[in-house]
């Protein structure tokens, strides 16, 4: 009689090879996270440079339509308004600082005169100058 250890085995099969994916799935799904990512990031960017623009540009109308007829309200706005714009460039901080030196005088006094021609002129000429 023969024993267990001498009966040949026929139901195991030979070994499969089996292909592993795991690895290039995970790095396909990254990337294309990685991307979406970075696609929405470039979005909100552009959104919120958009944004600053507009805000620039109605800061800018607001600050050129101030309200001339009362001196002293007109040169506390001209001057808050104004420092928004002011470091732009060399050249309008100067002109910002020439305009707040002027404007001085209308600020302090109890009673103020209507701008004079020159001040006017500064006021101009610095909306000329700032980039919208």
């Amino acid at each position: 009689m023969p024993s267990s250890m001498d009966i040949p085995v026929h139901d195991i099969g030979p070994l499969l090879e089996i292909q592993e994916y795991s690895i290039v799935w995970f790095l396909i799904l990254t990337g294309l996270i990685l991307v979406i990512i970075s696609v929405l990031l470039k979005q909100i960017r552009s959104r919120k440079k958009s944004k600053e623009l507009d805000e620039r540009s109605v800061r800018y109308e607001n600050f050129c339509r101030i309200d001339l007829s009362n001196p002293k309200v007109a040169a506390y706005e001209i001057c808050k308004q104004g420092s928004f714009f002011a470091h732009d460039n060399e050249q309008t901080l100067s002109s910002y600082r020439i305009l707040f030196e002027d404007l001085e005088r209308y600020k302090y006094a109890p009673k103020v005169e209507p701008m004079d021609e020159e001040c006017l002129a500064l006021y101009e000429a610095y909306c000329h100058m700032i980039v919208v």
